[in-house]
C-alpha cells in the first residue's frame, strides 16, 4: 500500500511541477491535462487507502529520516488511520471538481497553466499535512499551503487590492503559526518527541505537570501546549479575531475560493485539533477556550453575512461561520462530529462557491446581488444547484448538512466544559442567521423581478468587479464596466462547469444520511479520536440517535428546524414581498449596520493598534535603538572618544626633539622621586 500512498501525496506535486516548469511548452491544454490527471490518480490512490483502511489496516511508519538532532529523530512519515483517509477524500474529491471547473473559469486567462499549477501544488501541500505522522511534517504542511493561498489570493497580482488581501492573509496567518510554532516546541521539550504516536502515549504521565511562565506563577503545561496549538488553528481555519484574512481573500479567482474555503486550508485547524484529541482532553480550560472562540465566530461572522452584497463574499461569511460551529464541536469533545461537519460542509460550500462563480460568469463578472433576480429562468442547472446546497447548509431535514449540524448543537447542549451553554445558544441562533442571509442571496440572485441589463454595475466596495479575470492584468482595470449591457440576458455556463456542480450537488444531499450512523456511532474513528469519560458529549448523542430516517422525522419537532424555516419565509418576505422593509430597518438600526459594515472595526483596529502600535514601535527603536543606543553612543560615541583621547595624546607629540628631552628628563626625575628615592631609604 505504500505506492498507493505515495502515488496520493505526490501525483499532485509532480503535475504542478510540470505545468509550473513547462506551462509555455505543453500550452494551456497540456497544463490542464497534467494537472487533472495527477489529482484524479491522488484520488483514485486515496479511494484505494480509504478502502483498504476500512478493511482494517492502519500504517504508521517512516519513509524518510531527516536529521537526527540531540537524540531527536526528525522523519517524513505517514499515519495512515480512517481519519487520515476521510481527509485525502476529501481533499482530492473537492480539489479535482475545482480543477475541472477552473478549464471553463479561466479560460481567457493569460496566467491559465500558472494557475493550474498554483492550484496543484496546494493540494499536494494539504495532502502531506493531513498524511503526516510527526509534527515536523505536519508543519511543512501548514506553512505549505499558507505559502500557495498566498500565490493563489495574489493572482492577480496587478490589482493593489489583491496584493493587500494576499499580504494580510499571510501576516495574520504568521499570528497564528508563531502560536503553533510555541504549542510544537513545548511538546518536543517536555515530550521529547516529534512523533505523534509516543507523544499521545506520554501525554497522560504529563497531565498534572506545570511549567512557570512567569516565575512563581504555575501554569498547568497541557492547556498551554493546547491554547498554543489551537492559535495556530485560530489563524488557519479563520477563528475570532484571526479572521479577518478569509472574506479579503475573495480577491482571488473564484475556484481557489471554493478550493481554500470548502476541503482544504481552512478545514486544516480542525483536522489538526481532531488528531490531538489525546491532548485536547487533559484540559477542560483548553476545551473550554476553543467552545469560545468558536461560538463567537458562528454567531458574529454569521451577521456580517446579512449585509454583504457581493455573492462570493455571502459565501465566505458563510464559510466563517461553519467553521464556528465545526470548532464548537472540538470545544464539546465531539471530535467525530467536527470531521463529520467538515466532510459534508466540504461538498455544500464547494457547490456553492462554485455556483455563485457560474452566476458570476452568467452575468459578465458582476458580483453584486442586488444586479442580478429572476437567473431561475436562464440558468436552470446553476438554479437547482444552488438551491441544494443552500438547503444542506441551513440544516434542512435529510440533506447532508442537517445531520453534521443538527449533532454539532446537541453535542454543545452536552458538553459540560466552561462556555458550553454560551456555545449552545449561539449555534441555535445562528441557525436562523444562516438560514436568513443564504436565502437572502437565492432570492435576490434568481427570483423576483430582472434588475440586470446596463453597465457599469458590479462594482464592490473597492471599486471595481472583484472577480474581472478578463482585465486580470490590466492596470486599468477599475475602469472597465462589468455586468450585462443593455439587450444582453445571462447565460447558462458550459458544461466544464456545470457538471462539477451536478456532481458536487449528489454528496451534499445523500453523504449525511449514509454516512452518519456508521462515521458517529460505530467504530469508524475508534482508536484514533480520544474522548475520555468526563466529556460525555458524544455518549449523549449516540444515546439519543436511532438511525437516519428517525432523526430526520424527529428534526420537525425541534427548534432548530422551525429556526431555520422562520428565516427561509423572513427572507422570502423582506426580499420578494416587503423589499422595502430592509431599508427602513436600516435606516432604524443605522448604528449596528455601521457597525456591521466595518465589520465589527477589527480591520481598523488591526491597522490602527496592532500594525499602527508595531510601526511605532519599530520608529521608537530605531530612533532610540539604531540611532541613539548604537549609532549615537556605542559606533559615534566611541569614535568621539577615541577622537578625545588621541587629540590629548596628539599635544605631546610635537615633533621638536628638545620638548621630547625636556619629557625624558620629566619622566627620569619622577621616576627617581617615586620609585628609587623609596628603595634607598627602605
Amino acid at each position: 500500500m505504500k505506492t498507493a500512498y505515495l502515488l496520493a501525496a505526490f501525483a499532485p506535486l509532480v503535475g504542478a511541477l510540470i505545468a509550473g516548469l513547462f506551462g509555455k511548452s505543453i500550452g494551456r491544454r497540456g497544463a490542464h491535462i497534467v494537472t487533472i490527471l495527477g489529482v484524479a490518480v491522488s484520488l483514485a490512490a486515496s479511494l484505494w487507502t480509504l478502502f483498504d483502511v476500512l478493511q482494517g489496516h492502519v500504517f504508521n511508519g517512516t519513509l524518510y529520516s531527516w536529521a537526527m538532532v540531540g537524540g531527536v529523530n526528525f522523519q517524513v512519515g505517514f499515519l495512515i488511520d480512517t481519519l487520515t483517509a476521510t481527509m485525502m477524500c476529501v481533499v482530492t474529491s473537492v480539489s479535482l471538481m475545482v480543477h475541472i471547473y477552473t478549464i471553463g473559469y479561466m479560460a481567457d486567462d493569460p496566467g491559465y497553466q500558472r494557475f493550474f499549477s498554483y492550484i496543484s501544488l496546494f493540494t499536494f501541500s494539504m495532502m502531506m499535512l493531513v498524511m503526516a505522522n510527526n509534527f515536523l511534517q505536519l508543519f511543512f504542511g501548514w506553512e505549505a499551503v499558507g505559502l500557495v493561498s498566498y500565490l493563489l489570493i495574489g493572482f492577480w497580482y496587478t490589482r493593489p487590492t489583491a496584493i493587500y488581501a494576499n499580504l494580510k492573509a499571510f501576516l495574520v496567518n504568521r499570528v497564528g503559526d508563531f502560536g503553533f510554532v510555541l504549542g510544537i516546541g513545548l511538546v518536543l521539550a517536555h515530550f521529547g518527541t516529534m512523533d505523534y504516536a509516543p507523544a499521545f502515549a506520554a501525554a497522560p504521565g504529563l497531565a498534572d505537570k506545570t511549567i512557570e511562565l512567569i516565575p512563581g506563577s504555575p501554569w498547568s503545561l497541557m492547556t498551554v501546549a493546547c491554547i498554543c496549538l489551537f492559535i495556530g488553528a485560530m489563524g488557519k481555519s479563520a477563528q475570532f479575531p484571526l479572521h479577518v484574512w478569509l472574506p479579503d481573500s475573495m480577491e482571488g479567482p473564484t475556484p481557489i475560493s471554493a478550493l481554500i474555503h470548502a476541503a482544504t486550508m481552512v478545514t486544516a485547524g480542525i483536522f489538526m485539533v481532531a488528531r490531538m484529541s489525546p491532548l485536547f482532553e487533559l484540559s477542560d480550560t483548553a476545551l473550554g477556550f476553543v467552545i469560545t472562540i468558536g461560538a463567537i465566530t458562528a454567531l458574529f461572522m454569521g451577521f456580517l453575512g446579512i449585509i454583504q452584497n457581493d455573492i462570493k463574499r455571502v459565501v465566505a461569511y458563510s464559510t466563517l461561520s461553519q467553521l464556528g460551529y465545526m470548532t464548537v464541536a472540538l470545544g464539546a469533545s465531539a471530535y467525530g462530529v467536527a470531521i463529520f461537519h467538515l466532510v459534508t460542509h466540504a461538498f455544500f460550500k464547494a457547490l456553492l462557491f462554485l455556483a455563485a462563480g457560474s452566476v458570476i460568469i452568467g452575468m459578465h463578472h458582476d458580483q453584486d446581488i442586488r444586479n442580478m433576480g429572476g437567473l431561475r429562468k436562464y440558468m436552470p442547472i446553476t438554479w437547482i444547484t444552488s438551491l441544494l446546497g443552500s438547503l444542506a447548509l441551513i440544516g434542512t431535514p435529510f440533506f447532508s448538512g442537517f445531520y453534521s449540524k443538527d449533532l454539532i448543537i446537541e453535542a454543545a447542549k452536552f458538553a459540560q466544559v466552561p462556555g458550553a451553554t454560551f456555545a449552545y445558544y449561539s449555534v441555535l441562533a445562528g441557525v436562523f442567521i444562516t438560514a436568513f442571509y443564504s436565502f437572502r442571496m437565492y432570492f435576490l440572485v434568481f427570483h423576483g423581478k430582472e434588475r440586470w441589463g446596463g453597465a457599469g454595475h458590479g462594482h464592490d466596495a473597492h471599486g471595481h468587479g472583484a472577480d474581472d479575470d478578463h482585465a486580470a492584468h490590466d492596470d486599468a482595470h477599475d475602469e472597465h464596466h462589468h455586468g450585462l449591457a443593455a439587450g444582453q440576458k445571462p447565460h447558462e455556463s458550459p458544461a466544464v462547469v456545470t457538471v462539477p456542480l451536478i456532481l458536487l450537488a449528489i454528496p451534499s444531499v445523500v453523504l449525511g444520511l449514509y454516512a452518519v450512523g456508521p462515521m458517529l456511532f460505530g467504530d469508524y474513528f475508534k482508536s484514533v479520536i480520544t474522548v475520555l469519560e468526563r466529556h460525555p458529549a458524544m455518549a449523549e448523542l449516540a444515546h439519543h440517535f436511532h438511525g437516519w430516517a428517525a432523526m430526520g422525522v424527529h428534526a420537525f419537532s425541534t427548534a432548530p428546524f422551525w429556526l431555520a424555516l422562520a428565516g427561509v419565509v423572513f427572507a422570502y418576505y423582506c426580499y420578494m414581498i416587503n423589499p422595502r422593509l430592509p431599508a427602513a430597518v436600516q435606516r432604524s438600526f443605522g448604528g449596528i449596520y455601521r457597525l456591521l459594515e466595518n465589520k465589527y472595526y477589527m480591520d481598523r483596529i488591526n491597522e490602527v493598534v496592532f500594525a499602527g502600535g508595531a510601526r511605532l514601535l519599530g520608529r521608537g527603536l530605531w530612533k532610540a535603538g539604531d540611532q541613539g543606543l548604537i549609532d549615537g553612543l556605542a559606533v559615534n560615541g566611541s569614535a568621539r572618544v577615541v577622537g578625545w583621547f588621541s587629540g590629548v595624546l596628539r599635544l605631546a607629540q610635537t615633533g621638536r626633539l628638545n620638548s621630547y628631552a625636556i619629557t625624558m628628563i620629566i619622566g627620569v626625575a619622577l621616576l627617581m622621586l617615586f620609585v628609587v628615592l623609596p628603595l634607598i631609604r627602605g
